[in-house]
């Protein structure tokens, strides 16, 4: 067998492949024999049809067979042979295999280009400030009242601020530029929806229309949504609206003593509540002030490396972010398709992302391979055990989940990574604000 190695980039490699008329021919005349020892053919009995019929009957399905035979054992001989690891499956171009002619085909691929570091010897990062300021403590206080926050009816008086009202809506859509204007859209129906109001997440002038009905009125009103509205499907968007308001509740927050501690958890007074917060607050910071000093520092480290990001990573790291927020829609039991997400767009916002996430994953795998860190049982252990703890499940069950789903070799990438970051932050020097 002939092969030869085309250097194409520093990412993109070819094999030409060319195997001999003679192995063709003769892995031709295995795979015919197992035909005629199975083939069933009205007027002969089983493993008795004549060679010249089978190979006339089963010709397409023998050449078929040679070839998903003789190309990937050729394949897999040659990227042996010269320690070459594609980032995945090499695509094949032609590949047609002839009775009595030699096989030639060219196995196309992508591999970890040369990785040119630069010197990893004189990082620096500032360290942010991890104090805790009594604001920090405030905005902590009022966002726990704001969860414990519970809604009363009201009867004897109209919507105000911050009220939550409970209707059914209509809304029909007057005008959209990306819509046929010709076709008439179907009107939207909504029956018992709570709407908050003054959130964030309220169509523009939709609150003010609602801020004085009673229980029982009924309104209809037109709003014009801005050009740069999100989601973009609404923007431009004229809407005409018909509400029926069928309940109202107020809005209380609890004070903020004793009792509201004693209500939210296992605290005694106030003064323990805080002690929590400052305390959660505080590991809060110093991890938020870790992680920064890790990316400066695998920025840094990144900036410096001189290489080529295969294509084909950036291609996976994209869709891992497109599959990623499909599964958190998912989980918020939105139906990933009708979330009004230009999923294209969203792909392009995605690429360059992407590309610094390989980038810097392959520089922590090359400090790694440099540095040769290694992952053995007892760290794969440390980390099953930390995530098993997070999601609430045994470490032997989580273990097996991971195996069964080829979880594991990630599992150690990762850690072996983590390493790469720990070994770079012990020559980093680091300053504190």
């Amino acid at each position: 067998m002939k092969t030869e190695f085309v250097d194409i980039s520093d990412t993109e490699k070819n094999l030409v492949f060319e195997i001999p008329s003679d192995v063709v021919d003769a892995e031709i005349e295995r795979v015919a024999l197992n035909y005629r020892q199975s083939a069933r053919i009205p007027g002969f009995r089983r493993g008795k049809v004549p060679k010249k019929i089978v190979r006339q009957r089963f010709r397409d399905q023998i050449l078929h067979d040679v070839a998903h035979e003789l190309i990937p054992r050729a394949v897999d001989d040659a990227l042996r042979e010269r320690g070459l690891e594609p980032l995945e499956t090499p695509s094949i171009r032609d590949g047609l295999v002839k009775e009595g002619e030699a096989l030639t085909f060219t196995a196309s691929f992508e591999t970890v280009p040369p990785i040119e570091l630069g010197d990893y010897g004189s990082l620096s990062s500032s360290r942010p400030s991890t104090e805790i300021s009594d604001d920090d403590i405030e905005q902590a206080f009022t966002r726990l009242r704001d969860q414990a926050a519970r809604f009363d009816p009201v009867e004897d008086r109209p919507v105000q601020q911050a009220d939550s009202v409970i209707l059914d809506l209509t809304r029909q859509v007057e005008h959209n530029d990306t819509v046929d204007k010709s076709t008439p859209t179907e009107p939207e129906r909504h029956e018992d929806i709570a709407i908050e109001i003054g959130a964030s997440i309220n169509p523009p002038g939709f609150d003010k229309e609602l801020l004085g009905l009673e229980v029982g009125a009924t309104k209809e009103f037109t709003l014009s949504y801005p050009a740069d509205y999100t989601p973009k499907e609404l923007a431009g968007v004229k809407a005409s609206y018909s509400v029926t308001i069928k309940a109202i509740k107020s809005r209380v927050v609890p004070e903020l003593d004793d009792e509201f501690a004693k209500d939210i958890g296992p605290f005694d007074s106030l003064v323990e509540l805080r002690k929590q917060i400052v305390e959660n607050l505080q590991r809060e910071s110093e991890e938020a002030a870790d992680q920064q000093v890790r990316a400066n520092v695998l920025k840094q480290m990144s900036g410096r490396a001189q290489f080529e990001v295969p294509e084909v990573l950036v291609k996976k790291e994209t869709d891992r972010r497109v599959e990623e927020l499909a599964r958190r829609l998912i989980q918020q039991q939105v139906d990933p398709m009708k979330a009004n997400i230009n999923w294209e767009e969203f792909r392009e916002q995605q690429h360059e992302p992407a590309i610094e996430a390989v980038r810097s994953a392959l520089v922590l795998d090359e400090i790694a391979r440099r540095e040769n860190l290694t992952v053995d049982d007892t760290d794969i252990d440390r980390e099953v055990t930390r995530y098993a703890e997070r999601a609430g499940r045994t470490p032997a069950a989580l273990r097996a989940r991971l195996e069964k789903e080829g979880g594991l070799h990630r599992l150690q990438t990762s850690v072996r990574r983590e390493k790469a970051v720990d070994f770079l932050l012990s020559r980093t020097t680091i300053a504190t604000k």
